[in-house]
């Protein structure tokens, strides 16, 4: 077994980094940089420490998983930021933030064997019971898509509860990453809340480098397919699914919820703008707006016009403006989405 003071450093790397992003800003990348360096020496140990690469190894492959995570996470702490020029600074940093979510792939299959990872990848109290196979259909994270290519896009990422049973429909919530991101990467952002609460989480990748904001039904077609397809694999609830996104992805799921023939109602738009669409369909929706009141691409005035229109078309809305927040996804967030939608903290269902 892989010794839990070696996970703990990787576990503190991946904790440093999830607040780094939580604050990213291009003014700020300097300091965010140096507060990740200081994690750079004990994840090298930690690195130096691991056995030799096995073909059969006796840990069932743990030491395997935690040298690629070791690996993506020095990459990503060396590679963010490092540029004088702001601009191509702040596209290392969402780069290295790829190379994280890879870390976090190659780490979740330890949750079996490691109380450290295990607590990582659930909410603060929350305790999840024992796996029980009551279903022949694969749970965890899987992938579905046109290519084995972890970048290849038009497919989707899916978490099926690993408590999963048919006999019992869960909530679900469709995930849209931003421009230039991945499904792959976006899921990692639910991972928590998800094995916390028991809820399937589906974060397709656009077509192409980001949603087809001006042209819907371009990805609302392959979107609607995955979803039919997980619907026809897994006793999912209908009556409960929650559509998000962030910046694109939340200006795809206004798109996507406004259109007549959406299967949402409720909708959780962050830090994006208003797309063009027929308002007459927000009636009878429900819509919680979280934006940054630091937002630096989609001002926040716009979001509360934006906003002031929905109601004013009869949608039910509530807007939250985050103080201290720019352009990225606050983490923090998702345990008040889930509450206004109704899958509450505790244990997951079982």
């Amino acid at each position: 077994m892989i010794p839990e003071e070696l996970i703990r450093h990787v576990i503190a790397a991946l904790t440093a980094f999830e607040a780094a992003l939580r604050r990213l800003h291009p003014i700020a990348l300097p300091a965010l940089r140096k507060e990740l360096l200081v994690h750079l020496e004990p994840l090298a140990a930690v690195r130096r420490s691991l056995p030799p690469e096995k073909p059969k190894a006796s840990d069932g492959g743990a030491a395997s998983a935690l040298r690629r995570a070791c690996d993506f996470l020095l990459v990503a702490i060396k590679n963010f930021a490092d540029e004088e020029d702001l601009q191509v600074a702040y596209i290392s940093a969402l780069r290295s933030a790829r190379r994280v979510c890879r870390a976090e792939e190659a780490l979740y299959p330890l949750c079996g064997v490691s109380p450290g990872v295990n607590r990582h990848f659930l909410e603060p109290g929350a305790t999840l019971p024992p796996e029980v196979k009551t279903s022949a259909e694969e749970t965890g994270v899987l992938h579905d898509g046109p290519s084995d290519h972890p970048h290849a896009r038009g497919g989707f990422s899916l978490y099926v509860p690993e408590n999963y049973s048919p006999a019992r429909a869960r909530p679900l919530v469709m995930a849209l990453h931003g421009g230039y991101s991945h499904g792959r990467d976006f899921l990692w952002s639910w991972l928590r809340e998800a094995r916390s609460r028991g809820f399937f989480v589906l974060a397709p990748t656009s077509q192409d480098m980001t949603w087809s904001i001006t042209s819907p039904d371009r990805d609302a077609h392959p979107l609607y397919r995955h979803l039919e397809s997980v619907c026809s694999r897994y006793a999912v609830d209908h009556t409960r699914m929650l559509i998000t996104g962030m910046s694109d992805g939340g200006t795809y799921a206004l798109a996507l919820a406004l259109s007549f023939q959406s299967p949402f109602s409720v909708i959780a738009p962050l830090c994006c703008a208003l797309p063009p669409a027929d308002l007459r369909q927000a009636r009878g929706k429900r819509i919680f707006w979280i934006h940054g009141a630091q937002d630096w691409i989609f001002s926040p005035e716009r979001t509360v016009w934006a906003c002031r229109e929905l109601r004013q078309a009869g949608a039910d809305i509530k807007l939250s403006l985050i103080d201290d927040l720019a352009h990225t996804y606050p983490r923090e967030a998702n345990a008040t989405l889930l509450e206004w939608f109704g899958i509450n903290g505790g244990s997951p269902e079982k």
